[in-house]
C-alpha cells in the first residue's frame, strides 16, 4: 500500500463514497473537487489503481464534465476518467527514492535490471544506429528502436488507432521544450 507524503504515525484514512476530502482518504473522482492532487487512480471502476503510483508522483483533477473527471497525469497528458473510479487524496510519499545509489552493477542485476547498450555502440546487423568507424551520428532524421520503430526525442510513438484515444483531452508534451 502506498501512503501520501503528509501522513504521520497515528493518522488514519477512510475509504468510501461519502468521506471528507482529506489527505489519505480514498473516494470516487466525482466527489473530489477540481484542483485537488490525487494518486492511486483507477482507469476502470473497481479494476484497481493504475495511474500515479510511484514514489513522489501525483495527478491533478482539472475539471468535471458529463460523468467524467478530467485528470492531468504526471506526463502532462489530460485524460477523461469515469467519475465512478476511485482515487486517493494527496501525493505518494518517499520522493527521495529516485536518489538511491545502487553503488555497483550487481545490485541492479539483483533487481532484475539488465545492462543497457547504446544503439550506436552496436553493429549494423544489431541496431539501425549501429556501424561506422569511430563515433558516428545516427545518420537518420529520427531516432529508432532496435526494431526500426520511432522512439523518444520528441517523436510521437502512440498507436494512432488505439481504443483509448477518445479519452485523451490533450496529449503529453514530448521533446526538449517539455515543462
Amino acid at each position: 500500500m502506498t501512503l501520501p507524503k503528509e501522513l504521520k504515525v497515528g493518522d488514519s484514512f477512510v475509504v468510501g463514497d461519502n468521506v471528507p476530502v482529506k489527505i489519505g482518504n480514498r473516494m470516487p473522482l466525482g466527489k473530489i473537487p477540481s484542483g485537488t492532487f490525487i494518486y492511486n487512480v483507477e482507469l476502470q471502476a473497481g479494476a484497481g489503481a493504475r495511474i500515479a503510483r510511484s514514489a513522489g508522483n501525483y495527478a491533478e483533477v482539472v475539471a468535471h464534465d458529463a460523468g467524467y473527471a478530467q485528470v492531468k497525469l504526471p506526463s502532462t497528458e489530460i485524460r477523461k476518467i469515469s467519475e465512478r473510479c476511485f482515487a486517493s487524496i494527496g501525493a505518494v510519499g518517499n520522493e527521495e527514492k529516485r536518489l538511491e545509489v545502487y553503488g555497483k552493477a550487481g545490485k541492479s542485476r539483483w533487481k532484475g535490471i539488465r545492462p543497457t547498450v547504446r544503439g550506436t555502440a552496436m553493429n549494423p546487423v544489431d541496431h539501425p544506429h549501429g556501424g561506422g568507424e569511430g563515433k558516428q551520428g545516427r545518420g537518420l532524421r529520427r531516432a529508432k528502436s532496435m526494431w526500426g520503430k520511432p522512439t523518444g526525442k520528441g517523436q510521437k510513438t502512440r498507436t494512432p488507432k488505439k481504443h483509448s484515444n477518445k479519452f485523451i483531452v490533450s496529449r503529453r508534451k514530448v521533446g526538449k521544450k517539455r515543462g
